[in-house]
């Protein structure tokens, strides 16, 4: 009985979510400026089954980088198709040696793990740490919001996807938060335990000046 009431419940929600759509997609209309809802949608007249298809993430990415990492993004700027639909998905390609720091986005997101061994966490609000090391096939979710990361322990590249709930996630890495803009050093001391030379390190790294 009572798993006819919970299924009961789940129709009601899923006929009523499915009643609030109009339309069955809108990929994003680059002519007209975002909004907090997306993009406007461009006419369905116009599309085809190729607008529907992402392939940039067959390519591995170039990790010769500043922390040895590289992301290829599929998300609403660059799949349009995307554009309202709540999700977004990812390549993470580290090199050996490299690590994705500390960042943080608007909403969750789950890591699969395809080659390669990695250190992943995060830091719930309360400061406690969460982390273990990923192997293939492994999968790990860090909540919104909250501060995470990926270290390469391992002897090869490692590789994995990402998926994130939302079409624009959002990316805010702390260092370069700090660093790549005109926040004047003194300030970036003074809320930090940075000293002097290490702030203008940041600064010099991340194209900041101040």
């Amino acid at each position: 009985m009572g798993f006819l009431i919970i299924f009961s419940v789940f129709s009601l929600l899923v006929s009523f979510a499915s009643a609030t759509s109009v339309v069955d997609f809108c990929v994003a209309d680059f002519n007209y400026p975002v909004t907090p809802a997306g993009y406007p949608c461009r006419d369905p007249v116009n599309l085809t089954a190729d607008d529907f298809v992402f392939s940039g993430l067959g390519i591995p990415g170039n990790t010769s980088t500043t922390f040895g990492f590289a992301i290829t993004l599929a998300i609403d700027r660059t799949f349009p198709a995307l554009n309202g639909l709540g999700l977004s998905i990812s390549r993470l390609d580290i090199a050996v040696g490299g690590s994705v720091p500390v960042h943080s986005h608007r909403v969750s997101e789950v890591i699969l793990m395809v080659e390669g061994t990695i250190i992943a966490g995060f830091i719930g609000s309360d400061n406690v740490a969460y982390y273990r090391t990923l192997n293939r096939g492994d999968i790990m979710i860090f909540p919104h919001t909250l501060l995470h990361f990926q270290v390469n322990i391992g002897n090869s590249p490692a590789l994995a996807f990402v998926s994130l709930n939302s079409q624009s996630p959002g990316f805010q890495t702390t260092t370069s938060s700090l660093a790549a803009n005109d926040l004047p050093s003194d300030v970036v001391r003074r809320i930090t335990v940075l000293d002097a030379s290490q702030v203008q390190r940041l600064k010099r790294t991340f194209g900041g000046t101040n």
